[in-house]
């Protein structure tokens, strides 16, 4: 079995544009829900629906962009990449997937005003996505190791 490197770049890429194309048609649906007068969606004892399935959109519309930008920093930064890449892609996959899911499912068996169970997951991602940017931030540390800048040979690396 051969170690075939994984394209972070491309992965985020495609991770980011599926889950913007996702979070944007949830974000058409609820608008919908506004448009057709829902009662299940619009009512004021489902405001905690309301809110917890707002936070759902942006929350996965945000890290869909957050995703695609990644992609674009490992893409830039060639190869040897980022510092840390797969504990990056793993903990931003993971907010990106916990976040709105857990505002999504908090929208559910809300309980006087409280979010369902599901809200749970939120602070979890929410801890994977500041890991995420902690490493994140911390591998565009000039002078890296992994982020070396590729310049041909007689250009200076100083701006």
């Amino acid at each position: 079995m051969t170690d075939v490197p994984i394209d972070y770049a491309r992965r985020h890429a495609r991770i980011g544009w599926w889950s913007l194309l996702v979070f944007a048609a949830f974000g058409l649906l609820l608008e919908s829900f506004h448009g057709f007068k829902v009662a299940a969606y619009l009512d004021v004892s489902n405001e905690t629906r309301r809110l917890m399935w707002r936070l759902a959109h942006v929350h996965g519309s945000l890290l869909a962009v957050v995703h695609i930008l990644f992609g674009l920093s490992v893409g830039a930064a060639g190869r040897p990449g980022f510092r840390h890449e797969a504990a990056i892609s793993l903990t931003l996959t993971g907010a990106g997937v916990l976040l709105p899911l857990g505002f999504f499912l908090g929208g559910f068996g809300f309980y006087g005003g409280d979010p369902g169970l599901g809200v749970l997951l939120v602070p979890v991602g929410a801890v994977l996505l500041l890991t995420a940017l902690g490493l994140t931030a911390l591998s565009t540390r000039t002078g890296s190791p992994a982020s070396t800048d590729q310049r041909p040979e007689g250009r200076s690396n100083r701006r």
